[in-house]
């Protein structure tokens, strides 16, 4: 493992610092729009906008990088990344903010894209699980890292979008000094949604739900947090709840994953993150039962996303993998396009406790639905189902193509 590590340590490295200042701007637009006062719809059309720019990003930077060069392209991303963060402050706007937003989730995806291409490149068979958990595992801890620097200063100041700007441009630098050849990047076209349902309906349902859980999480937890009156220290580390769970729960939901049947692990991890959305919805301003509402909402979105992502393989050929891996990401993010929009609507006309009331809702559809595909086709046995592996909802087709392909391998070796 020390030896994989090292070999993409430049890669790794590089990513952390990306995530600690794309981390630190998700959790300073609830922050500093608060300030502002921007409403929960102004500020849900400001995050929804990162992932327009974020699923457009996935399929044309793929392009881009083969008409003008792989390091062209990830420089250029990262000098507009930069910029981006730091123009939030000059102009206090929605429109202005939801702009940028586009810029940067544009941007993150071609970075991810990227960087994932070099990752992919540098992994051998052998290697690519062991790289891909590792890559994970740097996203999530720079995330949560991200929120323990917004306690360094001032959201009311331009200071912290500062920071992030800085730690974004720097993060480049590992990267393209590294000695890794710049690899060619191949993305499949994405599967039809019609032909992506009729393999696996729990599967397109899922992952469309799972995107506006997560979007939603991720966005407007922050905003949530501000209009409840929670401290920036305590909106920090309710943000950072939000994430330290899936490193805490991938690992269990995953062994179980290779072990029984998916679909009941699926309602299982549903119905925790309902769950957990009553504790937050009940708990009032109770400081503790809203950190560990977050904990377990989530810490189940992750997992879920590498579930999903492993049962929709269970039942298609090793060829169209590639295709329904681009048709997957295209529909999470859809989802996660349309999750900020209505929870925001429903905290504007609910209050900011409805931010657990739409999550919750989420997590009982997804959990009613893969019940129900339980009694629609029969369980397929554990030794034939594809090998689990941890993806992030923040990955590039290029990662969710390499884990199914890795997947499959492990599965037919075994």
């Amino acid at each position: 493992m020390v030896q994989v590590l090292f070999s993409v340590w430049a890669l790794l490295l590089g990513i952390v610092l990306i995530m600690l200042g794309n981390g630190m701007h998700f959790t300073l637009i609830g922050l500093r729009g608060g300030i502002e006062g921007f409403s929960a719809s102004e500020l849900a059309v400001v995050t929804s906008g990162y992932f327009v720019g974020f699923l457009s990003g996935a399929r044309i930077t793929p392009v881009l990088i083969q008409r003008v060069g792989h390091v062209r392209v990830f420089a250029a991303l990262g000098s507009f990344m930069s910029a981006g963060l730091i123009a939030f402050t000059l102009l206090a706007e929605p429109w202005a903010w939801t702009l940028l937003r586009v810029l940067v989730g544009f941007c993150m995806s071609g970075i991810y894209v990227a960087a994932e291409s070099w990752l992919n490149n540098a992994s051998t068979n052998e290697t690519r699980g062991k790289v891909l958990s590792a890559y994970m595992i740097a996203q999530t801890l720079g995330i949560i890292g991200a929120q323990g620097l917004l306690t360094l200063g001032d959201a009311g100041t331009s200071a912290l979008f500062v920071g992030a700007s800085i730690l974004v441009s720097i993060s480049f630098a590992p990267i393209l000094l590294s000695v890794s050849p710049a690899p060619a990047v191949e993305v499949a076209r994405p599967m039809p949604l019609r032909d992506l349902f009729r393999g696996s309906p729990l599967g397109t349902v899922g992952i469309f739900l799972l995107g506006g859980a997560y979007a939603a999480i991720s966005g407007m937890g922050a905003v949530f947090g501000t209009q409840i009156g929670l401290t920036a220290s305590q909106i920090a580390l309710f943000v950072a709840m939000l994430f330290a769970g899936a490193l805490v729960l991938q690992y269990p939901i995953g062994w179980l994953s290779d072990r029984v049947d998916r679909r009941k692990l699926i309602f299982s991890a549903a119905a925790l993150g309902a769950a957990s959305c009553a504790l937050g919805w009940f708990a009032d301003n109770g400081l503790w039962a809203l950190m560990a509402a977050a904990f377990f909402a989530g810490g189940v979105t992750t997992p879920l996303y590498a579930l999903i992502l492993a049962y929709t393989n269970d039942f298609l050929p090793v060829e169209d993998m590639p295709a329904a891996s681009g048709g997957l990401v295209f529909t999470f993010g859809l989802g996660a396009i349309a999750g900020p929009m209505i929870t925001g609507w429903a905290m504007q006309g609910a209050g900011p406790f409805a931010f657990w009331l739409v999550l919750g809702a989420i997590f009982v559809v997804m959990a009613l639905y893969a019940l129900y595909r339980m009694t629609q086709r029969a369980a397929l046995p554990a030794d034939e189902t594809e090998s689990y592996v941890g993806v992030l909802p923040t990955a590039s087709p290029v990662s969710v193509e390499a884990a199914g392909t890795w997947a499959a391998e492990q599965t037919e070796a075994e």
